[in-house]
């Protein structure tokens, strides 16, 4: 039997989720590799992976996708990760400069402009070094661990996560696991059981990592910026941001 080909988020966020698919032994069926979340897009829309934990706005752009798993990255609240960061207030920015790490967070943060912040500041797609580029009038929206170190180095950050919570009361979904067909059901109760296996072993996890400078403790990242459960709500958040950005035809499908 062929292995299934896997792309995961590269990301601090998604070291749970690959500690228990490791210890699960699940990884011995999977050809798994770790990329930043638009090269996880790319490979899933391109037929190179048959399963990601991709941006969410990959979705709409899938023939008939599947969400696998009870699992997922998300926040309800602040996400620490996305964010905005400025030398001036979001009303006084003229020019967005947008990571080019995920398509999800892109949209998102256009769509909060528009609706939730009212403003419409000039949006430039950046290159690798874009931060360096920050200051004046010329914000960036940054993604992922390199946002880290971020906070001290800038007067005014504004967190999506909390952001999209202040304005739609609901938590939000960045990514998740997205599959181009149906999976066996005996893979689906696997998987999301090696992924709940990596959520309970964040402690054992967190003694086994080198100490990231992320300003907050490990577990304090792992257990209240990003929420991992796929849950009822999460949905319902889901299908109003795919909503609101690109509808799809038909509801969504989740195994």
């Amino acid at each position: 039997m062929s292995r299934l080909r896997v792309t995961a988020v590269s990301y601090l966020n998604t070291k749970p989720f690959l500690y228990g698919i490791f210890n699960s032994g699940l990884d011995q069926e999977m050809d798994l590799s770790l990329d930043i979340p638009s090269v996880c897009a790319q490979k899933l829309l391109s037929g190179e992976a048959d399963l990601g934990l991709v941006p969410v706005v990959t979705i709409p752009a899938m023939d008939r996708p599947v969400v696998i798993s009870d699992y997922c990255i998300g926040a309800d609240g602040p996400v620490r990760t996305v964010a905005i960061f400025s030398e001036v207030p979001v009303s006084r920015i003229k020019r967005l400069l947008l990571d080019f790490h995920s398509r999800t967070s892109v949209e998102l943060v256009k769509l909060l402009l528009r609706e939730y912040w009212q403003v419409s500041p000039r949006l430039i797609p950046a290159q690798e070094g874009f931060i360096e580029e920050i200051g004046g009038d010329t914000a960036g929206l940054v993604i992922g661990d390199r946002t880290f170190a971020l906070d001290q180095k800038f007067p005014f950050s504004y967190d999506l996560g909390l952001a999209w919570k202040d304005w739609t009361g609901l938590p939000f979904v960045f990514a998740a696991w997205v599959s181009r067909r149906p999976l066996p059901d005996d893979f689906v109760r696997r998987f999301n059981e090696a992924l709940a296996r990596g959520i309970e072993l964040i402690p054992q996890l967190i003694a086994l990592m080198p100490k990231p400078v992320i300003g907050m403790g490990l577990e304090d990242y792992f257990r209240h910026q990003i929420s991992y459960v796929l849950d009822t709500t999460k949905k319902e958040a889901l299908a109003l941001f795919l909503g609101k950005i690109a509808p799809i035809k038909e509801a969504l499908v989740f195994q």
